[in-house]
């Protein structure tokens, strides 16, 4: 069965189980094949109980996925889990509901890999790089959402939202509560690609979505590369993340919003051309209040890029980050960290807070209170590129990562 996709590429392209992709014209459609064999899965229903999936086989999410509460999925190490063509209602993802659990461990010479239908890389691989696929690629399928019981701070003070993303209409699409400690399981050593699918007029899923995840779980060395959204968003929870690493995200690298009350430590965003922010932080929409750590980062700039927008009374800890690559502001207003819409009121108050962040100006830039806005420049210098003293521990990265492989990792 043939199933098509619309992409922001501008070009038609054909794939099939046994070519790589080619450019045909410029339309906007991908012509996918998916291959039929004994060694690759269709998942085509939710998942109920307690399932495995093996390293031997490939899988295909052929719609809206979700483990549902009470079952755990198990993927192993090498294993290649594959999104159809599919937008709005019918964006394929895979969904951990609220009371499910993901076990997904892969190792540094076995990650496991979310991709599209349209990249040839299978289950065994022994390269992690694809075989067909370019970079730039993305919207091709949806992403991975990993919802808890956690607490987030939501309008109206309700204890649980449906995820952005999603449609409201699906309950496994529900997130937030009162368990700080929840367990939504372990997610170690992921590669997620090519994903943001378009559910609707602005509304695209991001590589990797976390609503209400809760300390109990475990997620760490996470990369996103080419997501037509954002990278990594968080939804409130209280997660502690460490080693995540996203390229080429087509809005913000890594978003925070409603009152996330966890931290994310050692990341690496790579801004692509589409990328809006490095970081966007926002705060609280309800009463609940709760600030986030963001420690030991590298953010690498674009031409289209800001290092970080703080908005919506953010509020936080930001220390030992490393900016480098971005414009001048004064070019077309892009290429600084802003505090607007009461942020300025949370970091005059200490709720939200900066500490040894690093700076390196385009060149003919020589004042710092240009780049980083309201005040910030007090908790940061300007430093040569190369020169920096605080940044992500990049060798965490090695051997993994497409990142990697592709030679864009940071030194």
């Amino acid at each position: 069965m043939k199933h098509l996709l619309t992409i922001a590429t501008g070009l038609a392209i054909l794939a099939t189980s046994s070519t790589a992709l080619t450019s045909c014209g410029k339309t906007d459609t991908v012509i996918v094949t998916p291959p039929s064999n004994d060694k690759v899965v269709i998942i085509s229903e939710n998942i109920k109980s307690n399932t495995t999936w093996t390293a031997d086989k490939t899988y295909v999410l052929a719609g809206r996925i979700s483990v549902e509460a009470g079952a755990e999925l198990t993927i192993e190490a090498g294993t290649v889990i594959k999104g159809q063509a599919g937008s709005g209602a019918n964006a394929t993802a895979l969904i951990i509901a609220r009371g499910a659990k993901i076990n997904a461990v892969g190792t540094t010479t076995k990650p496991i890999i979310f991709t599209s239908i349209a990249d040839e890389i299978e289950s065994g691989y022994s390269s992690i790089s694809s075989p067909n696929m370019d970079d730039n690629l993305n919207g091709l399928w949806g992403g991975v959402i990993l919802l808890g019981k956690a607490p987030a701070s939501l309008k109206g003070d309700v204890t649980e939202m449906a995820i952005e993303g999603i449609p409201p209409t699906d309950p496994n699409g529900l997130y937030g509560g009162t368990d700080a400690a929840d367990n939504s399981g372990v997610m170690k050593y992921i590669s997620i690609r090519h994903g943001g699918a378009n559910i609707g007029e602005g509304n695209e899923i991001n590589g990797l979505t976390l609503g209400g995840v809760g300390s109990g779980t475990t997620i760490e060395n996470i990369e996103v590369i080419s997501n037509q959204d954002d990278g990594i968003e968080f939804f409130g929870g209280t997660v502690a993340v460490s080693n995540v690493i996203v390229w080429n995200s087509g809005d913000d690298g890594l978003d925070t919003d409603q009152s996330f009350g966890g931290s994310i430590d050692n990341f690496v965003v790579i801004c692509g051309g589409n990328t809006d922010h490095a970081l966007e932080i926002d705060g609280p929409e309800g009463s609940m209040e709760a600030g986030h750590k963001v420690s030991n980062g590298t953010c690498v700039g674009n031409s289209a890029s800001e290092l970080g927008d703080f908005r919506s009374n953010a509020m936080g800890a930001f220390e030992n980050i490393y900016f480098y690559g971005f414009p001048d502001p004064a070019v077309d207003g892009r290429g600084d960290l802003s505090l607007s819409s009461g942020s300025d009121l949370t970091f005059a108050a200490g709720k939200l807070t900066f500490k040894n962040l690093e700076v390196a100006l385009p060149a003919g830039l020589t004042d710092l209170t240009k780049v980083l806005k309201g005040g910030v420049d007090a908790y940061g210098k300007a430093v040569a590129e190369g020169a920096n003293t605080v940044g992500a521990s990049t060798a965490t990265f090695k051997g993994w990562t497409r990142c990697d492989a592709a030679g864009v990792l940071p030194n």
